[in-house]
């Protein structure tokens, strides 16, 4: 199984964790870190409708709370023709991945689309240059 399919199954699984009784609109997240951890995140809900998390924040919290802090892949999946990341959710994984990282935006049948962590925010905010 390539890393993009277990990413999949793992997003796929979390998706059906989520909390949407508002919405009724699941969505999962598996972020592959560059040391080879897989964390996953679902979307849960909020009657405060702002309040809510999206699936990908609770990735990147699970991942900084496992100890990683760098993103090589993730795989973002919704019951949608393209459930891309949410603005605030790009610029979170902007925080975590380089620009060349790949978000693979899916459905429940597999991979619908994949592009750059660059070409979903191309002027994301950056605090400080960070040294490599």
């Amino acid at each position: 199984m390539s890393a993009v399919d277990e990413l999949f199954e793992k997003a796929k699984a979390a998706r059906a964790m989520a909390y949407a009784p508002y919405s009724n609109f699941l969505v999962g997240a598996a972020i592959l870190t560059t040391d080879g951890k897989i964390f996953c995140g679902c979307n849960v809900e909020n009657g405060a409708y702002p309040e809510g998390v999206c699936a990908e924040g609770g990735a990147i919290s699970a991942m900084v709370l496992g100890g990683s802090r760098k993103i090589a892949e993730v795989v973002v999946i919704g019951d949608a023709a393209n459930c891309s990341p949410c603005g605030g959710c790009r610029q979170k994984l902007k925080e975590f991945a380089g620009d060349d990282v790949k978000v693979h935006i899916a459905d429940l049948n597999g991979v619908r689309r994949s592009l750059t962590v660059a070409e979903l925010l191309p002027a994301g905010f950056v605090l400080e240059e960070q040294k490599v």
